[in-house]
């Protein structure tokens, strides 16, 4: 049972050390239990909805515009000041994060 215990503990840090290695460096840093709750208190879905209808997700395209993290970051920067959102640069990084995760998954 300890031997089971240890093996399955083992393949858990493999499993998030790869994690952690397929994220971009620039999102090294990112909060993303923040940038989950800034992307929901600034209403960045409606948003997009109104912008590109149905559920906002056409928005995100990674074979599109957004071609690297370090612009998907500036894309968010771009939304924090057109929309006047305030977020410091560490929230729009755990924003862009978030992004990255879900939708556009860059390494």
């Amino acid at each position: 049972m300890n031997i089971c215990r240890t093996s399955v503990l083992a393949g858990l840090c493999v499993l998030v050390g790869a994690w952690a290695h397929a994220q971009p460096a620039i999102f090294k840093e990112a909060d993303y239990k923040l940038g989950e709750k800034l992307i929901n208190e600034s209403k960045c879905v409606s948003c997009h909805v109104s912008k590109v209808g149905g559920d906002g997700n056409a928005m995100y395209k990674p074979q599109g515009r957004i071609n690297t993290a370090a612009f998907l970051r500036g894309m968010v920067e771009q939304c924090n000041t057109e929309l006047n959102l305030g977020m410091f640069p560490e929230d729009v990084t755990s924003v862009a994060a978030v992004l990255n995760r879900d939708h556009y998954k860059f390494k």
